[in-house]
């Protein structure tokens, strides 16, 4: 069912900061902020030869990864995304075997424009993974 890994995802308190980090000390190329109001983020790709690191910043009041700075003010380690050929599928197989999906279970559309479900970290070894259709 699992296909490559997409990306790891790293929440910043501080976007620009973040991608500093990457740019700078690491040599990194990053892509232009990307507003996602949907998922309460703002994002930017650090581009590696065999995958991404997603950095993340909350976006409004109501970003879903705040209350994870609020734990964590440094940042850290959020999510990983696994790509998956067919979403509804991967989705009904893993709730079948009492995985718990986010959300209200359909798929919303993901920064890379392609359809994303988030499955609930009690599941998966204490980590939130990401499913994303290719």
């Amino acid at each position: 069912m699992l296909g490559r890994l997409n990306h790891v995802a790293i929440a910043v308190p501080d976007l620009k900061a973040g991608i500093a980090v990457y740019e700078n000390m690491l040599g990194a190329t990053v892509t232009a902020p990307q507003a996602e109001p949907d998922h309460g983020v703002t994002v930017v790709f650090v581009e590696l030869a065999n995958t991404k690191i997603e950095l993340l910043e909350p976006l409004g009041d109501n970003s879903p990864i705040q209350a994870f700075l609020d734990k964590n003010t440094s940042g850290g380690v959020h999510h990983i995304c696994y790509e998956v050929d067919d979403i509804i599928a991967a989705r009904d197989k893993l709730k079948s075997q009492g995985a718990r999906v986010l959300g209200d279970g359909e798929p919303k559309i993901g920064a890379h424009g392609k359809p994303v479900l988030f499955l609930h970290p009690k599941d998966f070894c204490g980590t939130l993974v990401e499913l994303e259709q290719v």
